[in-house]
């Protein structure tokens, strides 16, 4: 191989070499042009004679009587009180179906008095370890010249 064939070849590869390093161009971004209408099923995998089979197929008026029936309050609120007044004199009382119920008194909730009590011994348990490590530790401090 002469010198003018080597440099031809390694010119040819390092051009090779350059091409498959250089990075792949960014897609461009969809611009339509001021005459162009947008289709936004341009870029789906489905044909468009599929797409528009299905769109004939929906009942004329259909998604629109679902999309109000969606907005469409589905009755009265509950923060407006009904315009029923009770008959008689017994409203707001515990049994007369307003949803009132009796009154429950505060205080402690039943049972707290168990949970006093092992709280309670445990904390002397407690207390009991401390003054023993303490009274060790007096012990060994005595010890030490």
């Amino acid at each position: 191989m002469s010198n003018k064939d080597e440099l031809a070849a390694l010119k040819a590869r390092v051009a090779e070499l350059e091409a498959k390093a250089k990075p792949p161009e960014p897609a461009k971004p969809f611009v339509p042009e001021p005459h162009q209408r947008y289709d936004p099923t341009a870029n789906m995998c489905m044909p468009r004679s599929a797409m528009e089979a299905m769109i004939a197929a929906e009942p004329r008026g259909f998604m629109a009587g679902v999309v109000h029936d969606n907005r469409a309050p589905t009755g009265r609120p509950g923060m407006i009180p009904s315009s029923e007044q009770p008959s008689r004199g017994s409203a707001n009382v515990p049994g007369s179906g307003t949803g009132w119920g009796a009154a429950t008194p505060l205080g402690p909730p039943p049972g707290i008095q168990w949970v006093d009590a092992q709280l309670d011994a445990q904390d002397a348990k407690d207390r009991a370890e401390l003054i023993e490590r303490n009274a060790k530790l007096k012990a060994m401090e005595k010890g030490k010249p």
